[in-house]
């Protein structure tokens, strides 16, 4: 439950009730779904107005980044999710990343990734990149950067650095203010919380 009440679109004005009902659309169109607290996190950004409407420029300034594949960003948005251990992250990248293509056993594998037969080098290599850029404080050598660029360009590491570092902005934020999962993967697989080192 979450530690502070969220603001209701009865308590908001116009702009954070358009917010709610354009966040409500998109992540229905992206899960399938549309749990009762599907938009909890917003009802907390929503207490500062201003602070909401920026944050929802910068989710829909995401929204448009597609240097990466759609299997690399989501194998990196839930890696991090579960480094935080975001009930809520986990539950909507879980379904995002199954509507996306990855299987239920690649799901429940990513805390295995470095010896899971499912996932391809340059696959590990992303994770571990993940594991390294959630690390706090962050802990991704030379060396790790180099292996990694030989498969991306910049601009694809741009965006996999800053998928990786927003997740764990959403994540944090989530779990400070108790916010916990909506419902959008409930009765499937969801991927697991992972125990830090």
């Amino acid at each position: 439950m979450a530690r502070i009440k969220g603001v209701t679109p009865e308590q908001s004005g116009l702009g954070v009730k358009l917010a709610f009902f354009f966040t409500r659309r998109q992540l229905t169109k992206l899960t399938g779904r549309t749990p009762e607290r599907m938009v909890e996190p917003l009802e907390m950004f929503a207490h500062i107005p201003p602070l909401l409407a920026a944050y929802g420029k910068l989710e829909q300034a995401t929204s448009k980044l597609h240097e990466l594949d759609q299997r690399t960003r989501m194998l990196a948005e839930l890696k991090a999710a579960t480094l935080t251990s975001c009930e809520y992250c986990i539950d909507l990248g879980s379904q995002v990343a199954r509507n996306s293509g990855l299987t239920d056993d690649e799901l429940l594998a990513l805390p295995h990734y470095r010896t899971s037969p499912l996932f391809s080098a340059v696959d590990r290599l992303v994770l571990e990149y993940v594991a390294g850029v959630s690390s706090t404080p962050v802990e991704v050598s030379d060396e790790l950067f180099a292996r990694l660029s030989a498969h991306f360009t910049e601009p694809q590491l741009v965006e996999l650095t800053y998928v990786v570092a927003l997740e764990n902005l959403r994540g944090r934020f989530n779990l400070a203010l108790g916010v916990g999962a909506a419902g959008f993967s409930e009765g499937m697989v969801c991927a697991v919380p992972e125990q830090r080192r």
